[in-house]
């Protein structure tokens, strides 16, 4: 797998798990890019949905994704404090194209308090059954739900204390 480089700007891509194509991010800056992970920064960017509706993000954002965990998280930077939008997922895939991932519709949501919650149990239960996911797939998601917030607890990662800060000034710089 080829990485893109420090300073690029890419594609975000999210499909369903029956291979729709569900969102597209246009425009995120690359500032870390590795067979482990990438980082990624934008702002006020373009959101494509399937449906053909779209929309801009309201505030600068650092995106993290890992080639092994079954999520990725957005910290969104606004003036009351760092909120974080946590999408579960499979880990993240990157082609000349895009950096790709599935959506398993199950997401949390970090307040600047640290306070979390889980949002969209019912569309996963319905695209459960619509998609037929596995029953492997729901268990893998199970576990991670529960990492998720050990990490959010142990304020590992992106959740670190400065880590959406000193990501979003390198965003600023290759900006």
């Amino acid at each position: 797998m080829d990485f893109p480089k420090v300073g690029s700007n890419i594609e975000v891509q999210s499909y369903k798990h029956d291979g729709s194509l569900h969102r597209v991010w246009e425009e995120t800056i690359i500032l870390k890019g590795t067979t482990q992970e990438v980082i990624g920064g934008n702002d006020r960017i373009l959101v494509q949905e399937s449906d053909g509706r779209q929309w801009r993000t309201r505030e600068p954002a650092i995106c993290f994704f890992t080639a092994h965990q079954w999520f990725n998280v957005i910290g969104m930077i606004r003036d009351d404090g760092i909120y974080y939008y946590c999408n579960l997922g499979t880990p993240f895939t990157y082609d000349t194209e895009a950096l790709k991932y599935i959506d398993y519709d199950l997401d949390i949501k970090v307040y600047p308090d640290m306070t979390y919650k889980l949002l969209d149990e019912d569309e996963f239960t319905l695209h459960k059954k619509q998609m037929n996911y596995p029953g492997e797939v729901e268990v893998i998601l199970r576990k991670t739900v529960d990492e998720l917030v050990s990490w959010i607890s142990q304020k590992k990662g992106p959740f670190e204390p400065g880590f959406i800060e000193y990501w979003y000034e390198r965003f600023l710089y290759h900006r």
